[in-house]
């Protein structure tokens, strides 16, 4: 029987009715978040509710022709679309829009178009194209550069738009990289990397070098308990510290303490991995590189804080933190956010009748911190079912993707699966206060046709894909 008569047989209704459930519950919380008394009516066009119908019936549309494209198409034009929408971010950062300090949309009259949000499938669907290529190895060095290339071009653009929210969600591609093989070393690591840039914010920079030093000394001691060797380490970074002590006394300078121990650190880990390399001391010189590279991220920390975040992204962070507090100023987001969903109580106001959601005390409200909408008129009751209902997705697609007979389809799969992970994890997570207030929308929820088209568009290329399973080698 040909497959095209298979096909709406074959489509998984779950997950199309869980985006029907998410997006008409999103668009009942825009229209009550922006709810005017004298626009009473939910289908007027000139509120932001009545835009949204618009956009929802477009993204209806967007998904079923998806649905009737052939899936050789999402194949074989990977590439063309993933340079197309590459062209397009680079040229928005000559002819885009600024909104809130980002270069990042293009304007098309009264409507905004974001290409940011649907470079995100394109970049999914050629990583699904390079790594299911015959011959692919995922810790062939040359396949690792490949895919950091695929992933990171946009990234860089995107950060050059001053758009940090968007550029962050395409580190998730890592978790879909773990799933197909690569070493678990990487997430190892890269949980240790965002610790430190943690600490690095938190714990003054004496303090840090001294805390990394005594860790890889312990390490040294494990790794090899010959007290010989052990003494030569020690000696290594006590004597390199002190000569640089003696240097700045003989010099008379004054130079900041921790910037001496700094110093001191870097010197004795260079001697400890050169002499570690001429004796093929293989454990010592993987400490020493790590307490290298630990040093030289710390100090790299200060400089990207400083010169790559926006003023108002680096107050969210220390308000985060604990560093600074400014419940008026950078913190009024949040706390008025957590105000919100904590006055909902169990079951929530009702729905209409959220004051803070109808006097406007929190910011973005239809759009980035549409949950709040959520929290106070639905409560936790609704919170609930609102995170069960994307954890549900979530678990649906990653079931999805597993039952996939083709490598092209599970891997785009999971990089669906871990994008909307990223989002509904970091939105929800920041009008809650545990993350930072990066700026990305809550899929399906939020207002707004780029982020609600390409969501559509990431999402229902998936389906497509699982419908024709059974047609894939």
């Amino acid at each position: 029987m040909p497959k095209r008569n298979n096909l709406w047989a074959n489509i998984d209704w779950v997950t199309v009715l869980l985006f029907f459930a998410l997006v008409f519950m999103g668009w009942l919380n825009i229209y009550a978040a922006v709810y005017n008394e004298h626009y009473q009516s939910i289908f007027d066009t000139t509120q932001r509710y009545g835009k949204q119908l618009i956009w929802i019936g477009a993204a209806l549309t967007i998904g079923l022709i998806i649905l009737l494209i052939d899936t050789n198409f999402y194949v074989f034009f990977s590439y063309i679309i993933y340079g197309f929408l590459l062209f397009l971010l680079i040229l928005v950062l000559f002819i885009g829009k600024d909104i809130n300090g980002a270069r990042s949309w293009f304007a098309i009259g009264s409507f905004g178009f974001q290409p940011s949000e649907f470079m995100k499938f394109a970049t999914a669907l050629v990583l699904a194209r390079y790594m299911s290529s015959y011959g692919f190895k995922i810790h062939n060095p040359k396949s690792l550069a490949t895919i950091a290339a695929i992933i990171f071009t946009p990234v860089l653009f995107i950060f050059l738009q001053n758009d940090t929210g968007s550029a962050l969600v395409y580190f998730s591609f890592v978790l879909v990289l773990y799933r197909e093989g690569l070493s678990g070393v990487v997430l190892f690591f890269g949980t240790l990397v965002a610790i430190l840039f943690v600490l690095a914010l938190l714990v003054p920079n004496l303090v840090l070098y001294i805390v990394l030093l005594a860790i890889a000394l312990l390490a040294f001691f494990i790794v090899n308990t010959k007290l010989i060797q052990f003494t030569r380490v020690l000696g290594a970074y006590l004597i390199s510290i002190l000569a640089l002590f003696l240097l700045n006394f003989l010099m008379k300078k004054e130079y900041p303490l921790a910037g001496i121990v700094m110093a001191g650190v870097l010197l004795g880990s260079v001697i400890v991995l050169l002499v570690s390399w001429r004796n093929r001391i293989k454990n010592y010189s993987l400490i020493a590189l790590v307490l290298l590279g630990s040093i030289l991220f710390t100090l790299s920390v200060d400089y990207a804080f400083n010169n790559f975040l926006e003023s108002h992204q680096q107050a969210r962070i220390n308000e985060l933190l604990g560093i600074e507090s400014d419940p008026l100023g950078a913190g009024y987001n949040v706390n008025q956010s957590k105000i919100a969903i904590g006055s909902g109580g169990a079951f929530g106001k009702g729905y209409l009748k959220g004051t803070q959601t109808k006097f406007d005390f929190v910011p973005e409200q239809s759009t980035d911190f549409i949950f709040c909408t959520v929290g106070e008129e639905w409560g936790f009751l609704g919170t609930s079912v609102v995170i069960g209902l994307f954890l549900f997705l979530l678990m649906r697609l990653i079931w999805l993707a597993e039952r996939q007979r083709s490598s092209f389809s599970r891997i785009y799969g999971y990089s669906v699966a871990v994008i909307l992970f990223f989002h509904f994890t970091v939105n929800i997570g920041m009008t809650i206060g545990l993350m930072p207030v990066i700026g990305i929308p809550l899929p399906f929820f939020s207002y707004g046709g780029s982020s609600l088209w390409s969501f559509t568009t990431l999402l229902f290329i998936f389906i497509r894909l699982d419908a024709s399973r059974f047609d894939q080698l």
